[in-house]
C-alpha cells in the first residue's frame, strides 16, 4: 500500500495551519503546539507583510485551561523571526530538552 501524504503546508517536518490570523504549527497528536498570532502587518506593495507575531508554546491537554497551556511566549518583528523561534521552541519541547 502507498504511503499516505500529509496535506497542506509542511515545515521541517511538522503541518503548519492558518486560520485568519492565526497560525498554528504542530499536530494536536502530540503533546506540543505553537500557536502564531499576527498583531499587526504594514502594506508592502499588495501584499500584507507581518510587523508583530506572537508565538506561544503550548501544551495540547485539553482538560487544561487556556491561560494554563502556555508554557513559553514572545513576540516578533516578522513571520520569519516567529518561524525561527517556534521551530527551536517545538523541537526541543517535543524532545523533551
Amino acid at each position: 500500500m502507498a504511503e499516505k501524504k500529509p496535506e497542506g503546508l509542511i515545515y521541517k517536518g511538522h503541518p503548519l495551519r492558518r486560520i485568519d490570523n492565526l497560525i498554528y504549527y504542530g499536530t494536536m497528536a502530540e503533546k506540543y503546539i505553537i500557536m502564531m498570532q499576527i498583531l499587526e502587518t504594514k502594506k508592502e506593495q499588495d501584499l500584507d507583510v507581518a510587523t508583530k507575531v506572537s508565538v506561544q508554546l503550548q501544551l495540547t491537554d485539553p482538560n487544561l485551561k487556556s491561560r494554563d497551556r502556555v508554557v513559553k511566549k514572545s513576540e516578533k518583528p516578522s513571520l520569519y523571526a516567529a518561524m525561527d523561534v517556534a521551530a527551536i521552541w517545538l523541537e526541543r519541547a517535543l524532545a523533551g530538552k
